[in-house]
């Protein structure tokens, strides 16, 4: 049986290790990103060691383009079966100097994006007969509130809130909503806040990166690979009971 899942923001980290993952599970995976060349060399390297991906260029903050890259995969596969709306930027922004410009692009991506992604992806499901998994990006910094990450952490409050209210409303179709939310995980735009936070301080991008690692539980900074784990469980079938729900894997930050 074909299972088809696209992953948004896929063209590095997080994404991409997602995408990775999925295709380890058996999923044909449709990886979208706003630079086709980054989507296009995740692909290559997939179907390079045995797998089966295309990449598609898509802007989520723009429904057309996000309803049109599940058509194109639902076309490509001929099946549809899971979307991960984890495409996000994420802006350091202490609230005194957040702008207009800072809250409407942040919520364009982070918000819009995983609504158009929830629509588009529940109308393929719907259109085949059959329910489906919607999985969502939160963050740790959408289940606790953060300094410096109001326009950042809102819209991963707002997920969380997206993420319930919509497991109600599409159940009755067989579909499933979840989020995942990583704490500090190691990858280019992490690495990139780090620099700026080493560069500060006048020192190097690990000084900069391990000011994150206090109040980790596990004491370590989470690699993409152990966030694609729990995607990879709320892809597959062991989580067809479970809908709703926002799984934290940040290595003990946060505690309910």
């Amino acid at each position: 049986m074909t299972k088809v899942a696209l992953v948004t923001g896929a063209g590095q980290g997080i994404g991409q290790a997602i995408a990775e993952r999925l295709v380890k599970d058996g999923f044909k995976v449709a990886v979208v990103g706003r630079h086709l060349d980054k989507v296009q060399k995740v692909a290559d390297k997939i179907n390079a060691n045995g797998g089966e991906a295309i990449a598609i260029q898509a802007d989520v903050a723009k429904r057309a383009e996000v309803f049109a890259a599940v058509a194109e995969t639902k076309e490509k596969f001929g099946e549809f079966n899971v979307i991960v709306n984890n495409a996000g930027v994420a802006p350091t922004t202490p609230i005194m100097s957040v702008t207009e410009e800072d809250m409407n692009w942040t919520w364009g991506i982070n918000v819009n994006g995983v609504v158009w992604g929830t629509q588009a992806a529940a109308d393929a499901f719907m259109s085949l007969g059959h329910g489906g998994k919607i999985i969502n990006a939160t963050s740790q910094a959408g289940v606790q509130g953060n300094p410096n990450l109001t326009a950042y952490g809102s819209t991963k409050f707002a997920i969380r809130g997206i993420t319930q209210t919509t497991a109600k409303e599409l159940a009755e179709f067989g579909i499933t909503v979840n989020a995942f939310a990583p704490g500090i995980v190691k990858t280019p735009m992490m690495w990139d806040i780090a620099h700026e936070v080493g560069q500060n301080a006048g020192q190097d991008d690990e000084w900069g990166m391990a000011q994150f690692s206090d109040g980790i539980t596990l004491g370590r900074l989470s690699e993409p690979e152990d966030v694609a784990n729990v995607v990879s469980f709320l892809a597959g079938e062991d989580s067809n009971y479970v809908t709703g729900q926002t799984i934290v894997v940040d290595g003990g930050m946060v505690f309910h």
